[in-house]
């Protein structure tokens, strides 16, 4: 069973940084992709920012230029840098990894940590 561990959020100012981490329990190879989504109460999960398998990154307008994935192939984790950080970016953010079986694909979720931007 996948496992997927989540740290780093918390309360930060508008303009200010924060730093998520998501650790799997192997090797982040093992998935398609890995990526951060995000969820606010009464709205739909929405994508913030993917890295497949061969680097390619996807981010969602709003973050494009704010945020980035960088993983860390030996310690099998994938972070989430966020700067600039805006009062619309408080969410509860979740850590995405997409594995594909016989043509279907399979999502593991982590537990999800929560964002506040506010001053």
């Amino acid at each position: 069973q996948v496992q997927l561990v989540e740290s780093g959020g918390g309360l930060v100012q508008p303009g200010g940084s924060l730093t998520l981490s998501c650790a799997t329990s192997g090797s982040i190879f093992n998935f398609a992709a890995m990526g951060w989504y995000r969820q606010v109460p009464g709205k739909q999960r929405e994508l913030v920012a993917a890295i497949t398998r061969g680097g390619t990154t996807n981010y969602a307008d709003s973050v494009k230029g704010r945020f980035t994935i960088p993983r860390d192939n030996a310690k099998n984790t994938v972070n989430l840098q966020m700067h600039n950080l805006k009062p619309e970016d408080t969410a509860l953010y979740y850590c995405n990894a997409a594995r594909y079986a016989l043509g279907s694909r399979l999502d593991s979720w982590g537990q999800g940590t929560q964002v506040t931007v506010s001053s």
